[in-house]
């Protein structure tokens, strides 16, 4: 009965085999951080994903975060209404925030339709409306007086961080893309005013934006220009 009692015991003692391995003390990598783009666009998403070559980082739109708020852009330049933007949604998330502003500049129009690129022909305007608005405001001049850019400024702002007067500081990059306005619409690549947009590098009368395959701009555009401008500087942040 001893027997029977101590074999008892014996079997309810803690086990002393071997310590795990270190396979197993192996600690879980952690999740990469979350860097926000102030957009709402799958397609900019993807564009930014691909431009910035981030490693580390897991880039997440608006709709992702759940936030449904929107930002007047009220500023009155690139510049400031990415830095707008990216301070707003950095403060609605708590994470760190990339926005971006971009547009065209024609120089016979003054610069214009810069801030408004978008809302060039109305507030409702489609890219036709406002490429047809375009074309009809320089009928007639030559090439050397159609001479255009587009901009692009990313703004990059952490929330955690503290502005010497206690504002949200933010990183800018900047990218421009030269060329001049067309005559007309041509090519159906792109977005906006790709179709009439011709090159700096093309000869007047030579192929737009819009004739060009995809990823022949990408590696010129003034979002990529900035873009590669911006990515050493999140990779410095962690990214």
């Amino acid at each position: 009965m001893s027997q029977r009692s101590s074999s008892a015991s014996s079997s309810e003692a803690p086990s002393t085999g071997s310590p795990p391995s270190p396979r197993a003390q192996r600690i879980r990598p952690s999740a990469p951080p979350r860097l926000l783009v102030a957009t709402r666009s799958r397609h900019k998403l993807g564009e930014l994903r691909e431009l910035l070559h981030l490693h580390r980082a897991d880039l997440v739109d608006l709709d992702d975060v759940g936030i449904v708020d929107e930002v007047e852009e009220t500023g009155p330049t690139f510049a400031s209404n990415a830095a707008l933007k990216a301070r707003f949604y950095a403060r609605r998330s708590g994470l760190p925030t990339l926005a971006d502003d971009s547009g065209l500049e024609v120089d016979a129009l003054g610069g214009g339709p810069g801030v408004r690129t978008r809302r060039y022909a109305g507030e409702q305007a489609t890219d036709a409306d406002n490429n047809a608005k375009l074309l009809a405001a320089l009928a007639g001049l030559p090439p050397e007086r159609r001479g255009a850019r587009y901009r692009c400024v990313l703004a990059l702002a952490v929330p955690d961080r503290a502005g010497p007067r206690g504002g949200l500081p933010v990183t800018l990059a900047r990218g421009t893309f030269a060329g001049r306005i067309g005559t007309e619409p041509r090519g159906s690549n792109g977005f906006g005013y790709d179709p009439i947009f011709e090159p700096a590098e093309e000869p007047p009368g030579g192929a737009t934006v819009g004739e060009w395959p995809a990823e022949r701009k990408q590696a010129v555009s003034h979002r990529a220009r900035a873009a590669r401008r911006m990515a050493p500087l999140l990779a410095r942040e962690g990214f």
